[in-house]
């Protein structure tokens, strides 16, 4: 696991940004765009994954491409470090200014600037916030598939950047399934545009590649996705099981029964506690663990489906398998889940760190035994809540940030249970990204070969590492190391 990096780690963070640096950036954007003192650069030095923090030097607010193209080509005149922010929900340090530099934080450029329903796409810019979008198709009968738990908050550009997925992305993919294109400013300040609105386009799927590239190729300035039409109709049902080991099996035997649900979902009995102080659902407290389960489509048919779901929770020992009969009943069961994070308050812990690994899930009992022992070994909380179908656990431990002893034992109970998900034949992230946090895992995952042409391929989009340096690779080079002297070509070097 990376070492927290404490706030900050470079001196220059520290001080007033030098004045040469604040009129550039004031001259292209205005000062009102224009972050500079300690107090404001603080609320940016991390995202969600608060145990690695580093101020910026600057933060800028572009409104435009063409004002990204003139930042990220006074970066590199001025040789300072860039990298892209949205909303700063990513958990894996994605967002953390290694070495200092300039922070472009794209949340004010959020228009929806086009929707076209005949064509099913629409463009956007990438400080538009998930939800956002699905609300403005509501009126047409469409949505945007991708849905990850911080919908309300989370950017189309920061999914695009991590390749969020979401519980329902079990049966409508993730988000790389639902671009078509982007438009994507390069470190020497070029616009390229990859893909668009038609569903295919000849040659490499450049798309895929900038799509979970956690903005080491670039600044993407525009996005165009995929609209889904809404499903007909849903059944929603509610598994309430005495054992995690049930709960899991149920979720095995109905993908194994070729059920194709839209979500399944769990939180264990810790979770379930939250969740119920928060919003009063009616779960029940002295229940191991709860699995919402839904099924979406045509009417026809889709009753015939959730009884299928039914009768196999009840042949794994479910206690009682609950129905949504309302759509109001629906939609505070997902509020439930998609807000269980913000519930954890209630537990009394007031730090957590979230975990994203991913196992076949045959083996998810494997790995909830193997968290249970690891929360126990290293004497901490740790609760459940996670996408279950996909086999994305999302362990939550707990503890006190203040408290040295307590945050080693979080980064060292945090490594064994990724260490786990990659020997049970998984791997240490399914949506939040490798960010800074996850570095040290990737010789884990990949070969020397394969971590070279990682390297090379970066370099072609990227060759002076100066956009988003110090993450997702385990390699030292460009600005990663600080930002007084630019590398001019691009490094040939070893892959770990």
């Amino acid at each position: 696991m990376s070492q927290t990096i404490t706030s900050p780690s470079n001196s220059a963070a520290t001080e007033a940004p030098p004045q040469q640096v604040v009129e550039r950036m004031q001259a292209i954007v205005g000062a009102e765009n224009v972050l500079t003192t300690l107090a404001d650069r603080t609320v940016y030095e991390c995202d969600g994954y608060t145990l690695a923090k580093t101020r910026p030097d600057v933060v800028v607010f572009p409104q435009s491409t063409e004002q990204i193209v003139a930042i990220v080509r006074a970066c590199r005149e001025l040789n300072l470090p860039f990298l892209p922010r949205g909303a700063g929900t990513s958990l894996a340090g994605g967002c953390v200014p290694v070495g200092g530099g300039v922070l472009i934080a794209l949340a004010r450029m959020k228009r929806i600037l086009e929707i076209n329903i005949r064509d099913r796409y629409a463009v956007v810019e990438p400080g538009v916030v998930n939800v956002w979008l699905t609300n403005a198709l509501k009126p047409f009968g469409y949505h945007y598939a991708p849905d990850p738990s911080s919908q309300g908050a989370c950017t189309i550009g920061g999914n695009v950047a991590t390749n969020s997925g979401g519980p329902h992305t079990l049966k409508y993919g993730v988000t790389v399934n639902h671009i078509l294109g982007v438009e994507l400013v390069l470190p020497d300040g070029r616009v390229i545009t990859c893909g668009g609105p038609v569903e295919d386009t000849p040659g490499y799927d450049l798309t895929g590649v900038i799509v979970g590239s956690e903005g080491t190729f670039g600044i993407v300035s525009k996005v165009w996705v995929r609209l889904t039409p809404n499903p007909q109709a849903y059944r929603t049902l509610l598994g309430v099981f005495d054992s995690i080991d049930d709960a899991t099996n149920t979720i095995s035997a109905i993908i194994g029964a070729g059920i194709i649900p839209a979500a399944l979902e769990m939180l264990d009995r810790t979770m379930i506690r939250a969740v119920e102080a928060a919003f009063h659902f009616g779960f029940p407290l002295d229940a191991e663990a709860v699995v919402i389960m839904e099924v979406d489509g045509l009417e026809a048919g889709l009753q015939e489906e959730a009884d299928r779901m039914e009768a196999i929770a009840r042949a794994h020992h479910a206690r009682e398998v609950r129905k949504a009969s309302t759509e109001a009943e629906r939609a505070l069961l997902w509020k439930a889940r998609k807000q269980a994070f913000g519930t954890i308050g209630r537990l009394g812990y007031p730090s957590y760190c979230t975990q994203d690994g991913v196992v076949p899930r045959t083996r998810l009992p494997e790995i909830m035994r193997f968290i249970l022992t690891t929360a126990q070994k290293y004497h901490l909380g740790i609760c459940n809540v996670f996408h279950a179908g996909d086999g994305n656990i999302h362990p939550i431990l707990m503890f006190d940030e203040r408290d040295p002893d307590q945050v080693q034992r979080v980064l060292a109970a945090s490594h064994e249970i990724l260490a786990e998900c990659i020997r049970l034949g998984g791997s240490v992230t399914g949506e939040h990204g490798i960010g800074v946090e996850k570095i040290d895992f990737m010789p884990l995952m990949f070969t020397p070969d394969d971590l070279h042409y990682m390297v090379r391929l970066r370099s072609a989009f990227n060759p002076q590492n100066c956009c988003s340096p110090g993450k997702m690779l385990p390699t030292a080079g460009g600005c990663a190391e600080g930002h007084t002297v630019l590398q001019t070509k691009p490094a040939r070097r070893a892959a770990v």
